[in-house]
Parts: C-alpha cells; sequence; structure tokens
C-alpha cells in the first residue's frame, strides 16, 4: 500500500514538474515600456484605470446611487409607518431608526457632488 502510494506521487510530481510552463514577464530594455511585450504591468493597468474612469463613473451616478436611494427611501417610508403604528398601539414614537435611515438617504442622495474628488476622479 506504501508502496503504490509512493510510485503515484512521484508519478504526479513528475508530471507536474515536466508540464509547468515557466512564465517571465519580459524586460523593459531599459526605457519607459510602452510597447507591445514590455512586461510594463503597472503602465497597463493605469491605462485601463484612465480608460474606464469615466465609464465606471457614468455607472456609478447613474445606476448604482439611484438604486441605494430608492431602496433607502422604501426603507424610510416602510419604518416610518411601522413606528406611527407602534406609537398608535404603545404610545411611545421610537425616532431612532426613521432618523438614522434619513441621514443615509440624505448621505446617498448628495454623495455623487463629493465622492469623486475624494477618490480623485
Amino acid at each position: 500500500m506504501k508502496r503504490k502510494l509512493f510510485i503515484s506521487t512521484l508519478i504526479i510530481m513528475v508530471m507536474v514538474c515536466s508540464l509547468a510552463v515557466p512564465a517571465f514577464a519580459a524586460s523593459s530594455g531599459g526605457g519607459s515600456g510602452s510597447g507591445s511585450g514590455s512586461g510594463d504591468v503597472s503602465g497597463a493597468i493605469q491605462s485601463t484605470w484612465t480608460a474606464a474612469a469615466s465609464q465606471l463613473k457614468t455607472i456609478v451616478n447613474n445606476v448604482v446611487f439611484p438604486a441605494i436611494d430608492m431602496i433607502l427611501a422604501i426603507f424610510f417610508f416602510v419604518k416610518l409607518g411601522t413606528t406611527y403604528f407602534d406609537y398608535r398601539k404603545h404610545g411611545q414614537f421610537e425616532w431612532a431608526p426613521p432618523a438614522i435611515l434619513l441621514a443615509c438617504l440624505i448621505f446617498t442622495l448628495t454623495a455623487p457632488t463629493y465622492i469623486w474628488s475624494i477618490i480623485g476622479l
């Protein structure tokens, strides 16, 4: 049993070593490395980010923030209604949950005006 385990482990190790393909980054040759095959990963990521930043900003402003605003508005009005019914039942109005939801709603409604200056876009 030990011999079969040893032989199968040895075969697997030989296969891994023989089938592994080493990957090396191309050298930049001393230049700035903006050409293809230069190995400048940082430059490629930066150029991709600058190309996608405006699209990302548009999507977040037109899709993400309105969706969050809608969800928070629904939660706010539902919580306000349930708080009112609790007031009718118990005679005590709990202000904290609706106030927190209102503060979050105001924060997300005004966020697109200042969030991009914080992030740096």
